[in-house]
């Protein structure tokens, strides 16, 4: 009897340690699943159709739609040009081609390619780019989104605002729709599409960071949109687009210290980039008013030194020998106060009044001199290369 007790004992005792054990390492296998699920919250968010929007707000889950759109219009733009070799100076020594050959002919040459985007602009073929994108160039490969490869010819170029017009032997081709760049604000979603860094078709997002941006040094004409999508090199010439994939924007340049996007890009107003492309295919050039003067903001002191009663308006610091201003007796150290009744109060203000007179016309400048106010009539010129003066 004694050792079945012991038997007894032994058992429970281990059955007892095999439940502890169990109930420690595996609690679930002892629960009551139904009151569990009872007593414990479950929240699972519900995954939208592609598209929809994530609430019952405006917010869209995906551009897709508008990339769609714009991405058949962005092309890459390809070009080369032939750079002659410097000529080695011992190419001349009997010597140094006895043992080097004639390594450094004058007819030695080597081809430099470079790349960026442009936009299909009309169905028959027209293609808006950067200037600096084929200002160099003799031949000029253009790729479709379709995978074909054109030759591309140069219709006209406007280094004044860094564009450019191509075009090539095709038609019916997928034209980008235009949008109404002045309609944009700050914070809008903005897609810049291109070829950065020659690694294919891409699409960055980002804001509107600013717009009406001037005075950066990158062209004569500034009124950049500026944003926060990523533009790298390679962008150059593509495409800024809305949410809805209409072109507000040629993307043009970005602000950066090492070669890659810091997440400050600029682009071209639609509205300036399709104003220039008309001209050029209509005539080849884009034609400005010129008066022939350089200007510059007039400072607090400089004012005081000239004895200038106010500081709104530009200076003028130089005139073009035989030009329009100086034929109509404007002088360095005049402050031009208005053309034609419209207040200049800045250089960039004064050059894009000017530049939008037709040449030939008559403008009436109003000056102050000293203390004196004087008004000069002259003869708006025809804008000459972007090299010579304003």
């Amino acid at each position: 009897m004694r050792r079945l007790w012991l038997i007894f004992c032994q058992a429970v005792t281990a059955s007892l340690a095999v439940v502890f054990v169990l109930t420690t390492l595996k609690p679930g296998w002892f629960s009551d699943r139904r009151a569990l699920a009872q007593f414990v919250p479950v929240q699972e968010a519900a995954t939208p159709p592609v598209g929809a929007p994530a609430n019952s707000g405006n917010a869209v889950v995906s551009y897709a739609p508008a990339a769609a759109k714009a991405l058949p219009s962005v092309v890459h733009v390809f070009t080369s040009k032939e750079v002659r070799q410097p000529r080695n100076p011992f190419a001349d020594d009997p010597l140094f081609r006895h043992f080097f050959g004639d390594r450094n002919d004058p007819s030695t040459s080597r081809r430099a390619s470079g790349l960026g985007s442009g936009v299909i602009a009309s169905p028959s073929g027209y293609i808006l780019t950067n200037n600096h994108v084929v200002e160099q160039a003799d031949e000029i490969e253009v790729a479709l989104y379709d995978g074909r490869k054109l030759g591309a010819t140069v219709v006209g170029r406007d280094p004044d605002t860094d564009l450019a017009v191509l075009h090539i032997a095709a038609d019916k081709l997928p034209a980008v729709t235009f949008g109404a760049p002045e309609a944009l604000r700050i914070g809008d979603v903005v897609l810049a599409i291109g070829n950065p860094f020659g690694v294919g078709q891409t699409v960055t997002m980002g804001i509107v960071s600013a717009l009406g941006r001037s005075q950066l040094g990158i062209s004569t004409f500034e009124h950049f949109i500026q944003t926060d999508a990523a533009i790298n090199p390679g962008n150059s010439g593509g495409a800024l687009v809305d949410g809805n994939g209409n072109l507000v924007g040629i993307n043009s340049a970005i602000y950066s210290r090492s070669g890659g996007s810091l997440g400050i890009g600029f682009a071209i107003p639609a509205s300036l980039a399709r104003s220039v492309m008309e001209q050029i295919i209509k005539t080849g050039e884009v034609t400005r008013g010129w008066i022939g003067v350089e200007v510059r903001e007039v400072s607090a002191e400089q004012a005081a030194s000239f004895g200038l009663p106010a500081q709104d308006g530009t200076l003028v610091t130089g005139i073009v020998n035989g030009g329009p201003a100086d034929k109509g007796g404007v002088e360095p150290g005049d402050l031009l106060v208005s053309i034609n009744g419209k207040a200049v109060g800045s250089p960039q203000r004064m050059l894009e009044t000017i530049a939008a007179l037709p040449p030939g016309a008559d403008a009436t400048l109003s000056l102050r001199r000293g203390a004196k106010t004087l008004e000069s009539r002259v003869k708006i010129g025809k804008r000459p290369h972007p090299d010579a003066g304003s």
